[in-house]
């Protein structure tokens, strides 16, 4: 035989051994060669990222890492959070050349119950998460975190984050009683470079150093938002890009009257927007837009309650000038009742990103927390850190009504979990009583899923009050990622004969 000959048969017997395996390990392969719909399948490894939590000296922080129970999952697998710099190039948990490992900050050892650790004190480091096997399906981490005093005092909350390579943080600012920092982390081996573009009322703020930005491999960097910018902006928009690498990317908002919170990333843009969860007792709420294209966007503006979607007087609609960011004073839309804000196009739909900062009290027992447009609850969504008496679950259906049913994990410490199902009418917002486990000791998990209806968005409220400051923290709760699309696959070697 001659060399082209022998080489294709190589070539046909390595692809049949590809083809191969992907047909053996490929679900409901039918071998008829009619097209099929993708299976979707529990992910085998999941990646967060948890920035550090604070510099005080009297801050006291806490990590929950929780599974859900999830059916035809079994085996092995682990998870566990450990300080960045702690991380190996093999994601073995070591540092490379360093003799004793340090101990995970979280390890928890089954799905279904909680496991729970805690920190203190400024020096405290950003953490990297790795879960496999049985415990990466919807892997979540609350970071949670009491500051009694100081420039942003209060109670600081935030999902740990998947790594990626854009976010949008409508909300920041540079404002005088403000300092916020934008924390970025990179769990990989290889440094990550950062832009950060900042849109301020006017449109893009220059800045000679806000470009190029590297973040060192199993790193993090805190970037003080003030120098980057010239004159102090009371509402910024925050746009970061990866170029190389990828980060994981959250603001912390510090304020000095008004307490501080994590501003987590806004949802993709898009032409309709949901921030859910607006505590009835809010005594200011603040809409912040940004329309990322060329073109502008008026929005309609309205809040779904308890009992229907309202107008807020005042406040109809919202004009969002191209690359510039729209800000606007809602006031005490709630008036004593739960709600969700709504956005939507008034005639052409054009993509933004939007967050609300939120402001709970009065005078100098005030207390800030952020709540940035979300993603659906989609098939499933988990948020952990709960407690029996402080914590608000609310969701609402903007569309179509729907039912969901919430399950309240095992107590970190003991406890049985417990499910209940919900109706949510159409266009309306529900604080629900979500269940607690019986038995409860330590902290639990919420799940919410939905159960028939239209697109239901959630978000939960934890609410501490330390010297007659009603600290509080929202965190939203998209799907939680936990299966992935794996397409059916079949071998056709016919392709390598095709000229």
């Amino acid at each position: 035989m001659n060399r082209t000959t022998l080489s294709l048969i190589a070539a046909v017997t390595a692809l049949g051994a590809v083809t191969g395996f992907a047909t053996l390990n490929s679900p409901g392969t039918k071998g008829s060669g009619t097209a099929v719909t993708a299976a979707r399948l529990p992910v085998e490894r999941t990646s967060l990222l948890c920035p550090q939590p604070s510099t005080s000296d009297i801050a006291d922080t806490s990590y929950t890492s929780f599974t859900p129970v999830v059916e035809g999952v079994s085996g092995s697998g682990k998870a566990q959070l450990q300080s960045a710099a702690e991380e190996s190039a093999d994601g073995s948990g070591g540092k490379k050349g360093a003799g004793k490992k340090a101990e995970p900050v979280v390890q928890p050892k089954e799905p279904g119950k909680p496991a729970a650790g805690d920190t203190s004190g400024p020096d405290a480091p950003a953490l990297v998460g790795l879960a496999s096997g049985k415990f990466a399906p919807g892997w979540t981490v609350q970071e949670t975190t009491q500051v009694a005093a100081g420039a942003g005092r209060g109670l600081l909350g935030t999902n740990c984050t998947a790594p990626d390579t854009e976010f949008w943080f409508p909300g920041a600012s540079t404002a005088a009683s403000r300092t916020d920092y934008v924390h970025l982390t990179n769990p990989d081996d290889a440094a990550a470079v950062v832009d950060i573009d900042l849109y301020g009322k006017d449109g893009t703020l220059k800045s000679t150093v806000a470009d190029g930005i590297t973040v060192q491999a199993h790193a993090s960097e805190p970037i003080l938002l003030n120098t980057l910018a010239g004159d102090p902006q009371a509402d910024l928009t925050v746009h970061v890009k990866v170029r190389s690498g990828r980060v994981g990317a959250a603001v912390q908002a510090l304020d000095a009257k008004t307490g501080g919170d994590w501003l987590a990333a806004a949802t993709d843009p898009a032409a309709t927007l949901v921030m859910p969860g607006i505590p009835k007792d809010a005594t200011s709420v603040r809409l912040v837009a940004f329309a990322p294209g060329d073109t502008d966007a008026d929005l309609k503006v309205r809040l779904a309650s308890p009992s229907g979607t309202i107008t807020p007087a005042g406040n109809e609609t919202l004009h969002v000038k191209a690359g510039m960011t729209a800000s606007a004073d809602l006031g005490d839309v709630t008036r004593g009742e739960a709600g969700s804000l709504v956005l939507s196009p008034t005639g052409t739909s054009v993509p933004v990103v939007a967050a609300l900062q939120v402001v709970r009290g009065k005078g100098a027992a005030q207390e800030t927390a952020f709540i940035p447009a979300t993603a659906p609850v989609g098939a499933r969504a988990t948020v952990a850190d709960n407690s029996a008496k402080g914590s608000t679950l609310a969701v609402t259906a903007p569309g179509a009504g729907a039912t969901v049913k919430v399950t309240a994990s095992a107590g970190s410490g003991g406890g049985t979990a417990v499910s209940k199902t919900f109706t949510i009418k159409g266009g309306t917002t529900q604080n629900v009583a979500a269940p607690v486990p019986s038995g409860l000791k330590g902290t639990y998990a919420l799940t919410v899923e939905p159960v028939s209806g239209g697109p239901v968005y959630a978000s939960r409220m934890l609410s501490a009050t330390q010297e007659g400051v009603p600290g509080f923290t929202i965190q939203n709760l998209p799907d939680d990622r936990g299966t992935v699309s794996v397409p059916d696959a079949e071998q056709d070697l016919s392709v390598l004969l095709k000229q």
